[in-house]
């Protein structure tokens, strides 16, 4: 049973940084994206960062970036998502999730369905 658990979320003034964790577990092989979806009230919701959970291959939208950084631990069980220069349009749920047989760019371009979820954490970016 694969499960996925964000911890890191809080409140930042704007300006600021906060590193959000992803742990996974459960997954039988590593043919698996996994990273970060947000979801802000009265917004779509969208990628911000993936990456591989076989490689070191990564994507982040040409929004997100210059201040969204994916990384992993060497154990590849922990997922990082290093939030830099947070703005207030930056306050969302963000949620860790995971997709089998995609690339880091097809789902965070959310072309595809999410298979797992984690149940999310709050950033608040507010003065």
């Amino acid at each position: 049973q694969v499960q996925l658990v964000e911890s890191g979320g809080g409140l930042v003034q704007p300006g600021g940084s906060l590193i959000l964790s992803c742990t996974a577990s459960g997954f039988t092989s590593q043919s698996y994206a996994i990273g970060w979806i947000r979801q802000a009230p009265g917004r779509e919701r969208e990628g911000v960062s993936c990456i591989s959970a076989k490689d070191s291959n990564t994507y982040s939208p040409d929004s997100k970036k210059d201040r969204f950084t994916i990384s992993r631990n060497s154990a590849g069980n922990t997922v990082y998502l290093h939030m830099n220069n947070l703005k207030p349009e930056d306050t969302a749920i963000y949620y860790c999730a995971a997709v089998r047989l995609v690339t880091p760019q097809a789902m965070c371009l959310l072309r595809f369905n999410m298979d797992y979820w984690g149940r999310g954490t709050q950033v608040s970016v507010a003065s």
